[in-house]
């Protein structure tokens, strides 16, 4: 990802679903102008959920999602079905494809009844409407299209940017805790696991905030950090820090400076921070062979001290003296049935969407799974997740 991109958490979600054979594909390429999808008249040509983030006017960064039609058939088939029915615990405008000379069928109004139950905004899209004698104007959810001639393409996309836009308050990672001119220090370790060259994108993003809020922001090393609140000529208003190295920090910061974490700026952001604190609680009541499931947002290359499969369930035996039994899921490979856990410990999902961690969390609480949140649960292993809150309380900010 290049620094001028948006991030694939930030972008719209848009899912195109519907039988097969009823042109999804085709009238994905014709609505972003790109042949991203393979076209065929062999029915299943789309095996898995097609996943695309591109520009696209009048609406901006997206992520066009083209899914496996939900009428597949035999054992792969029914899990080409599950596929794209995980696909909408994330979209945030789903398109519903249907053959213009047909009336709908019974899947179809099954998915149309699994759409509203999500309350997820939606367009019922006519496709192949050249085949017909006469064409019917669009209506408030409905538009009859032909992705072969071209036919109300841009309508669709005028119609799509208003079904996607939806009030709702503005969210903070950080600028609603500040005012204009406060100083505020990240703590960055450059350890194996750090990316080379850049920064990880949950501290991209706090920079960039910062900013605009009007603070100025210092950006030091751990092993530097007590250098250079010597050098301020104040306390710094904030110090964020990478959660790994909340033990040795919390002890080099001043009490009366507040401090908090990148993990626990995502997890309110994101999702639930008052679900995901009382979560972290669960691990003291941990026993030996009790499932722990730690899950991660994305896929990346696992370092020899990488924080989900080693760190974390090193601290936990740590602070529990018992032996857990560790499960781990990386990607969109989220468990439905999480019954089996005693506690869920997820990353900041800082490459998620708000709506499908709040759909990982939903399905937790559910289910009476607790679960917790990376920098959350180290704050509490410390002892120090009340010092790690403080910043919210004391600023009147929402959790």
């Amino acid at each position: 990802m290049s620094l001028n991109d948006t991030p694939s958490g930030e972008r719209l979600r848009i899912a195109f679903l519907g039988r097969r054979n009823v042109g999804k594909s085709s009238l994905v390429n014709a609505f972003t102008g790109q042949d991203l999808s393979i076209v065929s008249d062999t029915k299943g040509t789309t095996t898995d959920p097609v996943y695309k983030a591109m520009e696209l006017l009048p609406l901006g960064p997206v992520q066009i999602i083209d899914t496996p039609g939900f009428d597949d058939e035999g054992e792969l088939g029914a899990l080409r079905v599950r596929r794209t029915k995980q696909v909408l615990n994330k979209a945030d405008l789903a398109i519903l494809v249907a053959d213009a000379t047909q009336p709908l069928g019974p899947q179809e109004q099954e998915w149309l009844a699994l759409i509203r139950e999500r309350q997820i905004p939606f367009l019922l899209v006519w496709n192949k409407a050249d085949l017909l004698p006469a064409v019917p104007p669009p209506e408030e959810h409905a538009i009859w299209t032909s992705a072969q001639t071209g036919l109300h393409i841009h309508e669709l996309r005028e119609a799509a940017a208003k079904a996607a836009v939806q009030e709702q308050p503005k969210r903070h990672l950080v600028a609603d805790l500040l005012e204009t001119g406060d100083t505020v220090v990240l703590v960055v370790p450059l350890d194996g696991s750090a990316p080379k060259g850049r920064l990880i994108l949950p501290q991209q993003q706090t920079i960039r905030d910062c900013l605009e809020a009007g603070a100025c922001v210092m950006v030091c090393r751990d092993t530097e950090l007590p250098l250079l609140l010597d050098k301020l000529g104040q306390p710094p208003k904030l110090v964020i820090t990478d959660s790994q190295v909340f033990a040795s920090v919390s002890k080099m910061v001043p009490p009366s400076v507040w401090l908090t974490s990148f993990s626990i700026l995502m997890a309110r952001y994101k999702g639930d921070l008052a679900l995901t604190t009382q979560g972290a609680q669960a691990v003291s009541q941990l026993r030996d062979g009790d499932k722990v499931l730690i899950a991660e947002g994305c896929t990346h290359h696992r370092q020899c001290e990488d924080i989900g499969t080693v760190k974390l369930p090193r601290w936990v035996r740590k602070f529990t003296g018992v032996e857990p039994a560790f499960t781990f899921c990386s990607g969109r490979d989220f468990p439905e049935d999480l019954s089996e856990y005693k506690l869920v410990i997820h990353c900041g999902g800082c490459t998620l969407g708000e709506k499908e961690m709040k759909f990982r969390q939903r399905t937790a609480a559910d289910q009476g799974v607790p679960i917790t949140n990376y920098g959350i649960l180290i704050a509490y292993l410390n002892g120090i997740l009340p010092r790690t809150l403080e910043p919210f309380a004391a600023s009147g900010a929402p959790l």
